[in-house]
Formats: C-alpha cells, structure tokens, sequence
C-alpha cells in the first residue's frame, strides 16, 4: 500500500487549506487596486474591469466542470492541475506587459476554482465520517475569509512592493503547496467513472457567460441595452436546453436528479441569498469608508485603513467557521444556517441606521462576520452530507457557482440602488447607501426563511442512483 494513504489527516488538511486559502485571496486581493492597474497600463477603466470579469467567468465554468473530472478521474490529479493553473496564472499576470495579456492571466487564473470542490470530496474520502463536517466548516471558513482578506492586504502590498507582487507571492506560495499536495494527498478511491459529456459541459458554459457577463457588465452597457437584454435571454434558452440535455444523458455533467434533492435545492437556494449578500458586502463596504468625509457621511480612509475596519468581520468569521463543525452534535447545521442568516439580516439593519463613525462599522461589520462564518460553513457541510460521495466534486462544485452566481447579481443590484443617485460630483448619496444596506438585510431575511425548508440531517440522506462507483487502488496517482 502507497504512503500516501496513510498520510495523517492534518497534513491533508493542511495542504488543502493553503490550497483553497491560495485560490480564495484571488477573488478580492485585485479589487482595491484597479485604478492603479488601470493607470500603470495605460487602459481605460470600463476596460480594467475585465480583469474581475474574466477571472469571474473562468471559475464559473472550471468549478463544476473540473469537480465533476476530479469526481471521475480522481480528485488528487485533478487538484494538481488546478494549483499548476494558478501557478501559470500568476506568472503571466505579474509579467503582464498589457491589459490584454493580464486579462488572459486571471482567465487561466480561473482554473483554480475547482480547488473548493476537489477539497471537499478529498476530505470526505479521507477523513473519518466524525470529523468531516469540522474539516469542510474549517475549509468554507477559510474560503470565506480569503474572499475578504485579499481587501485588507491588499493596500500594504502595493505600497511597499506595487501591484505586481499581488501576483508574484501567491504564485510562490502556490508552487510550494502543489510541491506538498503531491506528495501528500492521497489519490481517489471512490470514483464515478464515465466520460465528460461534453454537449452538457457546452450548454453550461454558455450559460454562465450569457448570464454573468451582463450581470457584471451591465452597469457598463445599460441594463436595457440590447446586447444585455439579449443575453439574458440567451443565457434562458441554454438553461432550458443544458436540463434537458443533463436529464436524458446517461453520464451528465452535473446530475439532475442530484439537484432536486431536498437537501440540495433548498440549500444552494440559501447559497445564492448568501452570496449575494456576502460579495455585495465585499465590494460596498469599503467604498462607503473610502468616500470623502466632504459628502456628508463616509470616512475618507484609505484602501489599507478601509480593510482595517473590514478586520472584525474576518475574524469573527473565521471563528464562527471553524467551530461550526464541532458544535454541529448540539446545534445542528440546519439551524446553524438559519441563525447565520438571521445574524446577517441584523447586521444590515444595523448599517442601515449605524454607519456615522468608524467604530460602528467595525462592530457591526464583526456581526456580520459571525453571521457569515457559520452560515457559509453550514451550507458546504449540508450539501457534502446530502449527496453519495462520488458525487461530492460536481454537487460542491454547482452549489459554489450558485453562490457565485448571487454574488454577481447581489453586486449589479447592489450597485444599481447605491449608483442611482449621485452629487454633482459623481459620488453615490448617504441614501443610495442606506438602501443598499436594506437590500443586504432582505437578502439575509429571505435566506433566514428559506433555510426553514432545508430537511433535518436524517430526512436529508436521500439515496439516488448514482453513476456507478468504482474503487481503484489506493496506490494509482
């Protein structure tokens, strides 16, 4: 029998938990810093937004496609290609000499997105059944965290290295935990065998990007121009025609009837509130501090400082994530994923009438935190705990673009109802803000209800008839 099946537990998660922490500072580590991007490569700034947008379509896309390959071919190899893609991603992007050439970057980038689902089926293939809702709350938290954290370094970082070095150190980090991945992840045992169906992968693809690119662009284009009418339209039409083909295929991408089980549907219902509420929160909060004390509200700070009072949230994030699992036997998950919405939806109402100083942000912005951290660490537990193991990469790898996909459309809502009012000089009102804020707290209410429908753990393990599992020997990979 190889060593690698009796690497220790904590390594494995060790290696996963950089692997996801690695890939999860990607998604905000470039926000902050577009304009200097923009100015350093002499673009325009509609034209600097494609460095979000293309890296967002790729994870799209990558994520359940490349959970479903690790869940057929093995997780272990899988995991590899998607840490080399991100190794090569970052490289080309910190040499990137145009905006062209670093758009392509972050679509490679991309590929990496399929880390959040090959951990979670590694975990459940090899960590004893007690212990894997603890390991998957610690990885979501993680994952969540990451998605924050990349705000609050990402000011000290350009200051004293420039934004390049936002590509250069975690292409570094990555290379080493790819090094440890190989040889200390255990390859698959449970696999569903089959081929990619690849009409199914096409009909998804094209789905997502005829419906994220007008949700992320549209404030570009005009949300009725015809170029965004038009794809939302197309992106139905795909939707109906990817079911339909997913339904009569013998090997689906992404399996239907997988999809309608109680205890999945109602928690990627959830998974979508969520993420709409989480990234919007992402992406407006620390404009709302940046905005010059002039206005009337805001407090003028700087990126560094904004992501400073973006701290408490993260930690209190990272605590309620990482004791989820452990106090799931006394608070069970399902209420865990209320209580986070309902801690959520108060955190909204409280920026809605507490956002005059600094400190009020930071404490409510904690709230939110502990809100987030157990909800989104509840949501993956439930949907791994739901499905048969070999299904665990696509059924991961779908519920994280449902959460994408609410992100995308919490950020353009978002961005509507704050940007729908402005001074002569551009900058939203307090109102924009103020009804921004509401809508995080309805999104949070909504979820709070939703999760009502989610069945108990029992009620939960519905068995469907899987692909057929086939078992390899633990030394292949």
């Amino acid at each position: 029998m190889s060593t690698r099946t009796r690497t220790a537990p904590a390594l494995i998660f060790g290696v996963l938990a950089a692997a996801a922490a690695s890939f999860s500072l990607l998604q905000s580590l470039i926000n902050p810093v577009l304009p200097t991007i923009q100015r350093d490569l002499s673009t325009s700034q509609s034209t600097v937004t494609w460095v979000l947008t293309a890296w967002l379509l790729s994870a799209a896309i990558a994520t359940p496609i490349l959970g479903r390959v690790g869940d057929m071919v093995g997780k272990r190899r899988t995991l590899l290609i998607a840490l080399a893609a991100i190794v090569l991603g970052n490289l080309v992007a910190a040499i990137a000499p145009t905006i062209g050439v670093l758009v392509i970057a972050r679509v490679i980038q991309g590929l990496g997105g399929a880390i959040f689902p090959l951990a979670f089926g590694i975990i459940r293939d090899e960590f004893p059944a007690r212990r894997v809702p603890s390991a998957v709350g610690a990885i979501s938290a993680i994952i969540a965290v990451g998605g924050g954290l990349g705000v609050v370094l990402a000011g000290p970082i350009v200051g004293a290295l420039g934004w390049r070095w936002l590509f250069w150190i975690p292409m570094a980090v990555t290379a080493i935990v790819a090094v440890f991945a190989f040889f200390l992840v255990p390859e698959s045992r449970a696999r569903s065998g089959g081929r990619i169906n690849w009409l199914g992968a096409a009909l998804l693809a094209g789905w997502l990007v005829a419906l994220l690119l007008p949700l992320s662009e549209g404030h570009v284009w005009g949300w009725g121009s015809p170029i965004v009418i038009g794809l939302f339209a197309l992106a139905a039409i795909l939707i109906a025609l990817w079911v339909f083909v997913e339904y009569r295929s013998g090997n689906p991408v992404i399996d239907m009837r997988m999809m309608r089980l109680p205890g999945v549907w109602t928690v990627n219902l959830v998974a979508l509130l969520f993420g709409a509420g989480m990234f919007s929160t992402y992406a407006f909060l620390p404009q709302f501090t940046q905005t010059p004390t002039s206005t009337g509200y805001g407090f003028g700070v700087t990126i560094t400082e904004s992501g400073l009072l973006l701290l408490p949230m993260l930690v209190t994030m990272a605590i309620t994530g990482f004791l989820s699992g452990p106090i799931s036997p006394v608070l069970s998950l399902k209420m865990q994923l209320a209580l986070g919405s309902g801690l959520v939806a108060v955190a909204g109402a409280l920026f809605v009438f507490f956002h005059a100083v600094a400190w009020e942000v930071a404490v409510t912005s904690g709230l939110f935190g502990l809100g987030l951290g157990l909800a989104y660490s509840a949501m993956s537990s439930l949907i791994v705990g739901a499905v048969p193991p070999n299904q665990t990469g696509a059924a991961s790898g779908m519920s994280v673009n449902v959460r994408t996909i609410g992100g995308a459309i919490g950020t353009a809502v978002m961005s509507t109802v704050v940007t729908s009012n402005v001074d002569p000089n551009g900058l939203p009102l307090e109102a924009g803000y103020t009804a921004g804020f509401v809508v995080l707290a309805s999104f949070a209410i909504v979820a709070a209800l939703v999760s009502i429908l989610v069945p108990s753990a029992r009620r939960a393990r519905v068995v469907v008839e899987p692909v057929a599992e086939v078992r390899v020997p633990a030394e292949v990979g």
